[in-house]
């Protein structure tokens, strides 16, 4: 990243949050704040040069001492090394961090859609998975797994949005039709001894293939929405996968964050048909 680049970057920056003269924090410590979020959120990448204390002063209006401060600080901090004769580079690294949401609400929010909206099951069996999934699950070549396939579709206008296919291992009982086209999956994995700790999700998209585009009333070659949902026992063990397809046109994810007073992001997923 080039010094232009980076003042240029900082000085879009600048616009959007602005540096106020008469405000109740000084200058420098504005500055510093503003150089401080363009490093962590990767604005200004690892390896960069840093303007000059001369030319943080030109383009931000501020006299050199002022600017020098700043900077002091975030050596102070080392996110940046300052080396005489050789300028000033940033040192911080910057790495995206998965978004956390609390598992009891999210676990609502789909126990919630699942009691809201109808299911059909395609088919129930008891495999041994695809290569990809056995070492997911750590499962040897001859070991198996119940996979299921569903569909799931608006309560009033029964419009199907959902194609899943799932893959779950530790099962006891309760993996019946019936049993899983009146209540939620959850439910029944907590009936057989397996206590949900830990998700992650992944969301993507690909084109749907001819067979999830009949169920979903769809063109082969539509856009879908692609979730994909790993789900954890206490002892940290993958219990289940899940490959869910969403027909973008009836069904949205939403995701809400805000923080809290101590600064924390609080995150509320919320997956849910759109409402026609």
């Amino acid at each position: 990243m080039s010094n232009a680049s980076v003042i240029k970057s900082l000085l879009k920056q600048s616009k959007q949050q602005g540096l106020d003269a008469e405000g109740p924090t000084p200058l420098y410590h504005q500055l510093y704040k503003l150089l401080k979020e363009a490093i962590i959120d990767g604005t200004v990448s690892y390896g960069a040069q840093m303007p000059t204390e001369q030319q943080l002063a030109e383009a931000f209006g501020l006299s050199r001492i002022t600017a020098k401060r700043a900077m002091d600080e975030l050596a102070a901090e080392q996110l940046v090394e300052r080396k005489r004769g050789r300028g000033t580079n940033v040192t911080y690294k910057y790495k995206p961090k998965p978004v956390q949401a609390p598992l009891v609400g999210m676990l609502e929010s789909l126990e919630s859609m699942g009691r809201h909206t109808l299911i059909k099951v395609l088919d129930i069996a008891e495999l041994i998975p695809p290569a990809d999934i056995r070492q997911e699950f750590a499962l040897g070549d001859t070991e198996t797994a119940h996979r299921l396939l569903r569909v799931r579709s608006t309560e009033d206008e029964k419009l199907p949005f959902a194609y899943y296919t799932s893959w779950t291992v530790g099962l006891k009982n309760g993996f019946t039709r019936k049993l899983l086209e009146q209540t939620t999956r959850f439910e029944i994995l907590r009936k057989s001894g397996i206590q949900i700790a830990k998700i992650e999700q992944t969301l993507s998209a690909e084109a749907a293939k001819p067979e999830v585009a009949r169920e979903l009333d769809m063109r082969a070659g539509d856009p879908l929405l692609v979730l994909v949902r790993r789900s954890y026992d206490g002892d940290g063990r993958l219990v289940d996968v899940l490959h869910g397809l969403y027909n973008p046109q009836v069904f949205q994810y939403r995701m809400s964050m805000a923080l809290d007073d101590n600064g924390t992001t609080k995150v509320a997923p919320k997956a849910a048909p759109k409402k026609q």
